[in-house]
């Protein structure tokens, strides 16, 4: 999804405010073709007045220049395979192919094959060979969306294939070199999910050794309306209706609103906007439903409480014991943690009684 904003200089903001800024609201206040440079905050299709965001694009130029894998954390929305795709283009291996797989989309058993390919004959309706995406991102980039999401018998044998730069198709026997730049993706964080026993440690710090984190939109200033005003002036380019300005409730109620969507839901209100609404300006009445609802203050919003991290990491012992036929060395490896770690969290979540049922 495209981000847009108009060129400016990064400037000092207090992030989360809910007041209007003071921004023009005329879509004729914008240049009539935005510049490319990343010094006016353009970067590969996104566009930014805040400074973190210029400092986000900043590490990707620096980071692209190394072979290191690269973790990009952000909520939903927020470009995470834009700036994948900037790492790839910026790279020595822009000249290869890049690949994107979503590890949240998948069951187990098909990621496996996505990724690492499959013989003919490995399994049912396996009726010709299937490369995977390492070995078709050869000489290129591969980008890993939603990893955390990714289950922990996959997470072993991605972690052996990053540290032998090999894979062995399912069904195979040989193994294959390859030769592919990791670009990961998270909207959680990777420690958490450690603690919680739902991620390997070993694998994330494979991951993230240039962890690189994307602020929301709603941390982002002026960007909202700025962002707005382009994706006016580009639907203005093909569509009956034909938008101007947009009215200060209307402006009012897009900076106050949180974006749990981001960039991308901030488009689609734009869009709907224009299929709703009739006339040169962008009112209230303009917005979706949701836009519409009384809100709290951001200072004042309730969080729900944490879920314990104790009912996952107890949920995943008992898993890797269950693959394991309840071996405790074989179910700490495939944790990726020692066994006198796994024998210490076994204790202290009360799971001995089920360690000897498991034997």
């Amino acid at each position: 999804m495209k981000n847009s904003s108009t060129p400016r200089s990064p400037r000092s903001r207090s992030k989360g405010t809910s007041s209007p800024p003071a921004l023009p609201t005329s879509v004729a206040s914008l240049p009539a073709k935005p510049s490319e440079s990343p010094s006016d905050g353009v970067f590969f299709g996104m566009w930014t007045a805040d400074a973190g965001m210029q400092r986000v694009f900043q590490i990707v130029q620096k980071a692209a220049q190394s072979d290191v894998s690269v973790l990009l954390r952000g909520e939903t929305g927020t470009g995470k395979e834009l700036l994948a795709k900037a790492l790839h283009d910026l790279s020595p291996r822009k000249g290869g192919p890049f690949h994107a797989i979503s590890c949240a989309a998948l069951p187990a058993s098909l990621l496996e094959s996505e990724l690492f390919g499959h013989v003919r004959g490995s399994f049912t309706g396996a009726v010709r060979d299937n490369p995977g995406h390492f070995r078709l991102a050869a000489g290129g980039t591969l980008f890993l969306d939603e990893v955390a999401e990714m289950p922990l018998d996959v997470q072993a044998k991605l972690l052996r294939v990053l540290e032998t730069h090999t894979v062995i198709p399912v069904g195979g026997r040989e193994s294959i070199r390859v030769d592919v730049r990791i670009v990961a993706a998270t909207h959680k964080a990777l420690r958490a999910e450690v603690e919680a026993g739902r991620f390997r440690a070993d694998l994330m710090y494979r991951l993230r050794v240039v962890p690189i984190f994307i602020p929301a939109l709603r941390e982002r200033g002026g960007d909202v309306i700025r962002l707005a005003q382009r994706f006016i002036r580009e639907l203005n380019g093909r569509s009956s209706r034909r938008i101007e300005r947009i009215a200060t409730a209307a402006a009012r109620r897009l900076t106050e609103h949180d974006w749990p969507g981001n960039v991308r839901e901030l488009r689609n209100v734009i869009e709907y906007a224009f299929v709703i609404g009739e006339g040169p300006v962008l009112g209230l009445a303009d917005l979706p439903p949701e836009l519409h609802e009384a809100r709290p203050s951001r200072g004042a919003r309730a969080l729900p409480p944490p879920p314990d991290p104790r009912e996952g990491q107890a949920a995943r012992i008992r898993q890797a014991l269950e693959q394991t036929g309840g071996h405790p060395g074989d179910a700490a490896q495939l944790l990726g943690i020692s066994r006198v770690t796994l024998w210490r969290q076994i204790q202290r979540l009360g799971l001995q009684a089920y360690l000897r049922r498991s034997r």
